[in-house]
């Protein structure tokens, strides 16, 4: 639950620094909030530019955050296996040659992620390259590849900057509506403080309902993304990685940046089952055998 309140949190606070900033400079280009075309605008400008913002940064968080090193020269029989399967992998998925990162950590668990397909990263952890036989680890890597490949990463970011973006205009124009029938103020006066309080309580309610949707596609990329696995590496050794998977209970501390993207999503039960990034790995069991 904490990786999703800091999914949240962080969404909710880049479309508030947005906010700002518009509000200040919007004016100076014709954008002024109280008209609908102009908070359409305002809206649409805060959505993308966060979403597309994260994405740009995607690599650079990811590397810093789980301490990952890319492989430059492989120093080792298992470095040079990594980076040649990955790369054979993305030749036949028809995309740029990623780079390969390793991180150390004793979870199962390896992620993706980078602006676009021929600019990607993938990294594995150290704990999926002890804790798994080689022919696991390349479904895995190609798991990992099938995101790159599917574009999963912009998609994503796509998403997500259609429901900042709805976010954004529906908190205003729901705060503009109490604002004038409930506190009774002229709009011609301005926005009051009970204006940026609704505004406040509202984006973090539909940034709630926003992040359960952006989940529900993200659950849906990944079947997509074991499917393509199978095709690169071979269904029986997908299955075999995900029943691994299953045994170590889908553990995850990958941060939120990239947990979308990791091969392992955690478990979860009850109103957190909305939030999770990956489905339950039965159902991606059960979903490649019926394949």
């Amino acid at each position: 639950m904490t990786r999703v309140l800091l999914f949240v949190g962080t969404n909710i606070a880049i479309i508030a620094m947005l906010s700002i900033v518009m509000s200040i400079i919007g004016p100076a280009f014709g954008i002024h909030p109280r008209s609908m075309t102009g908070l359409l605008i305002m809206a649409s400008i805060i959505g993308f530019a966060g979403s597309f913002i994260s994405l740009a940064m995607s690599k650079w968080m990811a590397l810093r955050s789980t301490g990952a090193q890319i492989i430059k020269d492989a120093r080792t029989p298992e470095e040079r296996w990594v980076v040649d399967t990955v790369r054979r992998q993305a030749q036949a998925a028809g995309i740029g040659m990623p780079d390969v990162a390793i991180y150390d950590a004793p979870e199962l668990n390896a992620f993706a992620t980078g602006m676009n397909k021929n600019n990607a990263l993938v990294a594995v952890s150290t704990g999926l390259l002890r804790g798994m036989t080689r022919d696991e680890v390349e479904a895995v890597l190609a798991h990992e590849v099938s995101h790159v490949a599917n574009g999963d990463m912009v998609t994503l970011a796509l998403i997500q900057g259609v429901l900042n973006t709805f976010v954004v205009f529906l908190s205003r124009v729901i705060g503009q509506l109490i604002d004038s029938v409930v506190f009774k103020r002229n709009p011609g006066d301005g926005p009051g403080l009970g204006y940026f309080a609704i505004v406040f309580v509202l984006e973090i309610i539909f940034g709630l309902i926003a992040s359960v949707i952006q989940m529900w596609f993200s659950r849906r990329r990944e079947f997509r993304a074991d499917a393509g696995a199978a095709a690169l590496a071979g269904r029986d050794k997908m299955i075999a990685a995900l029943a691994r998977l299953q045994n170590n209970r889908g553990q995850s501390a990958l941060p939120s940046e990239v947990a979308a993207f990791g091969i392992s999503g955690g478990v979860a039960s009850g109103l957190k089952k909305l939030f999770m990034t990956h489905p339950p790995l039965e159902e991606r069991i059960a979903a490649l055998r019926q394949g």
